[in-house]
């Protein structure tokens, strides 16, 4: 059971709402929450904009609370609010120990490059304009093939190459694709080669120093399939935090327990 110092982190994705509740070395993690159903259920109305129902999620009326993600705004009622990056950084350097790394967090929506150096972000870059390099297209595609993301995470060997680089046409893609008798479990690694060839350019920007450690955050972490095929291009496995779509969340707790600190 935290106590009365605890500090909560929520993580308002596009996709989903992920809460890491943080005292000291204890971490408790709630959610996931599909981010639509979080703001039906957990947010009121308020003359300034949403109102966190903190009671139905158990949290103190009196705790802090950090928030994040694109919904950070929308999320009122004492909360401060953390940018995205700066949070990512954040839970890296908390859950993994590191101070000098190349970040690579995969979300719903998009995509970003974090370069992390003395524990702090000195560079970034975004792929935010197409969802074929998100965990969205990873959803569109297993929904399309009939897998779980679990499932799908499990194929990444052959030769099938997609051709399409949007995540809707996509879908069209691999629906001729099953049409043509090809073998699932081989679409299904070309769905893993086609958003990890996508991802590269981004990595590829801050490549030069292969001395650091390339992290991987957000849900797509969680394929094992991603997982070999990064490695395969970086030459060793990624650092995957754990849980690695709780990595902002964890931060905004890092975050608010260093403002609680400095305020004592």
């Amino acid at each position: 059971m935290m106590g009365n110092g605890a500090v909560y982190g929520i993580d308002v994705g596009s996709r989903w709402v992920k809460i890491a509740c943080c005292e000291g070395n204890e971490r408790k993690f709630l959610g996931r929450y599909d981010t639509a159903e979080f703001y039906r259920l957990f947010v009121a109305p308020g003359p300034d904009g949403g109102v966190l129902k903190r009671e139905l999620l158990g949290i103190p009326a009196e705790a802090k609370v950090v928030a994040t993600g694109y919904g950070k705004a929308r999320v009122g009622g004492n909360v401060r609010v953390l940018p995205e990056l700066e949070a990512i950084t954040e839970g890296v350097r908390a859950l993994t120990g590191l101070e000098d790394a190349l970040i690579l967090d995969v979300g719903g929506q998009d995509s970003k490059m974090i370069l992390m150096e003395g524990g702090r972000m000195v560079e970034f870059a975004a792929n935010d304009r197409c969802a074929a390099s998100s965990g969205r297209f990873l959803e569109n595609m297993a929904r399309v093939l009939g897998m779980s993301l679990e499932e799908l995470g499990r194929y990444w060997k052959g030769n099938l190459q997609l051709s399409s680089t949007c995540a809707v046409f996509g879908e069209t893609e691999l629906i001729g694709l099953m049409a043509e008798g090809h073998p699932m479990e081989e679409i299904a690694a070309g769905v893993n080669r086609a958003i990890v060839l996508r991802l590269w350019p981004l990595v590829a920007r801050f490549a030069s120093d292969r001395r650091k450690e390339l992290v991987l955050t957000g849900g797509v972490a969680y394929s094992l399939a991603i997982r070999t095929l990064i490695a395969e291009r970086w030459g060793r496995s990624p650092v995957v935090p754990s849980p690695p779509d709780y990595v902002a969340a964890v931060g905004c707790c890092a975050s608010g327990m260093v403002a609680g600190e400095a305020e004592g």
